[in-house]
């Protein structure tokens, strides 16, 4: 009786495998080919439900709205809010207020960058300015800024500075919290690895603390940015002014204009999802540089 080896069944396998799986270098190529086909293929099947839930939700909103079954005071229907959108882009209305928003909450979330970091990695570092900071952070955080926007319009009055101010507000407490955080989770046994091999002060912080605290302070880059836009159209609903798209949104309640509302709304969701993509380039970029 014949006892096949192991060498013989692994010629037999061999034999059976698939072509696709075969070692020459075309076989790799096509099944290469695959592989990069089935993963776009499940990126696609991935897009699917997303797209099918909004496309059955606007079937549902345009059948409830041109049956009659709710008024146009209450929801618009598709088309009006799709003309309203159209025509704040031909007179270049939305155009001019997005740049206004734009304006305040870039502007509003670099100062808050500029205040939070510094301030996280010293309630990170030190007890005192812990002890000391802390209370007013919570204390800030536990005031609205909606309570605090009319104060600063009273001391600076109306414009860019005190919407950039009320914006920065919003968002430097979570900026704050995602450093401290970033920085007391370092394993300490690198820290002072690391001060062995003689780093200490900007050597420790650039080589060591800041990239190991990086995935919590990008969090907080892209928390901050995104609720910078939150944060400029609370500054433009409280400060009034005719300027902003929190302005527009103003206006349209005012006049009763639904479908105007409602298309500034789009507006405001299209700026939000171009901050968020920049946020992911800021990573991917990190990922590149770290």
């Amino acid at each position: 009786m014949n006892i096949p080896t192991s060498t013989e069944e692994n010629a037999s396998w061999r034999m059976r495998k698939p072509s696709y799986l075969r070692t020459s270098a075309e076989d790799e190529r096509t099944y290469q080919k695959r592989v990069i086909a089935a993963k776009r293929m499940g990126q696609i099947f991935s897009l699917l439900p997303p797209v099918v839930l909004a496309l059955l939700l606007l079937a549902i909103w345009s059948i409830g709205t041109t049956s009659g079954q709710i008024s146009s005071l209450i929801l618009p229907a598709p088309a009006d809010v799709l003309d309203g959108l159209r025509s704040g882009l031909t007179s270049g209305l939305y155009f001019s207020n997005t740049w206004v928003t734009v304006q305040e909450s870039v502007l509003g979330f670099l100062i808050a960058v500029l205040v939070a970091l510094p301030i996280g990695y010293g309630i990170a570092k030190s007890r005192l300015l812990a002890n000391a900071i802390q209370p007013y952070l919570a204390a800030g955080q536990a005031i609205p800024a909606i309570v605090i926007a009319p104060l600063l319009v009273l001391w600076l009055g109306y414009g860019l500075l005190p919407n950039m101010l009320v914006c920065m507000l919003v968002v430097i407490f979570p900026m704050v919290i995602n450093t401290v955080l970033g920085i007391q989770t370092i394993d300490r046994l690198l820290i002072d690895a690391a001060r062995v091999e003689g780093a200490s002060g900007w050597s420790l912080l650039s080589n060591i603390e800041f990239p190991l605290a990086l995935p919590s302070i990008l969090a907080a880059i892209r928390t901050g940015f995104t609720l910078s836009i939150t944060g400029a159209l609370v500054a433009e609903f409280v400060g009034g002014g005719d300027a902003g798209l929190g302005s527009l949104v103003l206006q349209a309640l005012h006049q009763y204009n639904t479908a105007f509302m409602f298309a500034t709304l789009v507006v405001l969701a299209v700026l939000a999802a171009l901050y968020y993509g920049a946020t992911w380039l800021l990573v991917k970029l990190a990922s590149v540089v770290y």
